[in-house]
């Protein structure tokens, strides 16, 4: 017989009720992306659930309440112990599904453009990646800030519902090819990233390419502007022009979610909870979904979202 997990001080007892999709989660399985020390073997870093047992010295969460939860492993999980700090209530018109989809991506955001790159209205942000499931959701919530948001995805038609979502201008990097097949599209943004701004730049670049636009990414920044790197999907070195990255004043982060101490996580979630909760709430920004399966399919739907061919999110239900 299985028991449930005990929370600690501090800590609650989640039943899931969703879980989101991640690729540290596919990493995970492969042995490429270990838990932290202390974190159930079990992927899993959101979810979203019913609190089934407060442990002491918790005072803004209930038994019974609706939560959605940043946690460091275990959201596949039938339970999961999660830290208070590291929970928000789910607001009332929002579905457990879409809770579940818009945790990890919200704190990805919040503390990158936002704690890192300190956002600011009227700013012009490029996303990499927009059919994705961060980007998906940055481009939504920096337009409703009053960002001009140009994105990249895959096809036109992918690049159209990033404009439905939002951007002011994408880029379908899949038709940057030479006679060989080969990615041009690095080449090219710099020219394009002029042209959409009156040749001024971009202040904020987020960007999950890594290597492949490293040197592009920097050449189309504004002055003062700020590179930040969250993932490594078209390699993992590249080349660092560092004479426009100097003249421009410009700067360059590095950032992960997981392995942040316990206390980084907490603030992060604090500013999700103050800066980007309100606009979900009120229907201005809405994770998406691209399917949902269930919690015993997810080798399904990893290898679904390795496809390629997902926009936005993939969650789980138990359905045990």
């Amino acid at each position: 017989m299985v028991t449930n997990p005990i929370p600690g001080a501090g800590e609650v007892l989640i039943e899931v009720a969703a879980a989101g999709v991640n690729r540290a989660d596919i990493l995970q399985t492969h042995g490429h992306y270990a838990p932290p020390a202390g974190s159930s073997d079990i992927p899993g870093l959101e979810v979203a659930g019913v609190v089934r047992e407060c442990g002491s010295h918790v005072r803004h969460i209930r038994q019974g309440d609706r939560v959605m939860a940043l946690v460091t492993a275990g959201g596949y999980g039938e339970f999961v112990v999660a830290d208070a700090a590291s929970v928000m209530v789910i607001p009332e018109n929002i579905s457990m599904v879409d809770a579940a989809a818009f945790v990890e991506a919200a704190c990805t955001i919040w503390s990158n453009l936002f704690d890192v790159a300190h956002f600011t209205s009227g700013e012009t942000v490029l996303i990499h990646g927009g059919s994705g499931g961060v980007g998906s959701l940055a481009l939504q919530i920096t337009s409703a800030l009053g960002a001009t948001v140009l994105t990249t995805a895959r096809t036109p038609e992918r690049a159209a519902r990033c404009t439905d979502l939002g951007a002011h201008t994408a880029w379908a990097y899949g038709e940057h090819v030479d006679a060989h097949g080969k990615s041009t599209f690095a080449d090219a943004l710099p020219t394009l990233v002029a042209q959409a701004t009156n040749q001024r730049g971009c202040d904020i670049i987020l960007d999950v390419t890594g290597a492949s636009l490293l040197g592009a990414n920097v050449h189309s920044l504004a002055t003062g502007g700020r590179l930040i790197v969250i993932g490594m999907q078209k390699g993992a070195t590249g080349t660092l022009p560092l004479g426009p990255l100097l003249a421009k004043r410009a700067s360059i982060h590095g950032t992960t979610l997981r392995s942040r101490p316990r206390e980084e996580r907490a603030r992060i979630v604090k500013g999700v909870t103050t800066d980007l909760l309100p606009l979900l709430a009120a229907g201005r920004i809405r994770p998406v979904v691209h399917e949902v399966w269930d919690m015993q399919e997810a080798a399904r739907a990893h290898e679904q979202l390795l496809g390629g061919d997902v926009f936005g999110k993939l969650v789980l239900e138990p359905r045990w």
